[in-house]
């Protein structure tokens, strides 16, 4: 009888569904400096260039504390005052684009979801603001293929990176990590990317940077 019992019990465990991710989706990132670049050009461009980013998260589907996120998106726009993923010696500023489509309780959800992902990046959120966003990640260019509209005022476009056509020296690789947890992202050249909104009082634009990362991303 105990035999039969934990036969049984294999039996019940490995038919039993495998641990599901509770929020699954896509995630680009662009910055105004190369992450894919070398250890000599990065210290060349250490806290001069690389403190401004856009980061945004497009939920396939999942829910956060209980609520539902499919097909909704957050984006984060940051200004920091030293180069991104370096150590802060300042506080940074940032402006949340949050899914025009979400209700009340998916908003702030969408907010929740966004301060986890980005950490301290987001920890003085000056405005929120409700924003039409559309992430789109395409399956060519072995997936570094990205478009980002969020609004008016934001923008990113990505291409993957050709080792050869954008080789600069001969020791390049991604020098700076994505700045979200838990995500999966290659680097990608943004052939455009940028903010025209009023919420620092300055804006940027930028064109042909090795400053993108696209992937995706996972919270359990």
């Amino acid at each position: 009888m105990l035999r039969l019992s934990a036969l049984a019990a294999v039996a019940l465990f490995a038919a039993a569904p495998a641990f599901a991710a509770d929020l699954t989706g896509k995630y680009v990132e662009a910055r105004t400096c190369d992450v894919y670049t070398a250890p000599c050009y990065a210290n060349s461009d250490m806290n001069l260039t690389g403190k401004k980013a856009l980061m945004a998260w497009s939920v396939e589907k999942g829910s956060l504390d209980g609520v539902r996120l499919d097909g909704l998106g957050v984006v984060a726009v940051v200004k920091a005052s030293d180069t991104l993923g370096l150590k802060q010696t300042g506080a940074g500023k940032a402006i949340l684009l949050v899914d025009r489509r979400a209700d009340a309780a998916q908003r702030e959800a969408l907010i929740r979801l966004a301060r986890r992902q980005a950490g301290d990046l987001l920890k003085n959120v000056i405005a929120v603001e409700a924003s039409a966003i559309d992430l789109t990640v395409c399956d060519c260019q072995g997936g570094a293929c990205a478009t980002l509209k969020a609004g008016a005022n934001a923008h990113v476009t990505t291409r993957c990176i050709d080792r050869d056509h954008d080789k600069t020296c001969g020791n390049e690789g991604a020098f700076y990590p994505p700045l979200a947890k838990g995500v999966e992202a290659r680097a990608a050249v943004a052939l455009k990317h940028g903010y025209s909104g009023k919420g620092f009082n300055e804006t940027w634009q930028e064109s042909d940077r090795r400053g993108a990362y696209v992937g995706s991303f996972t919270v359990r």
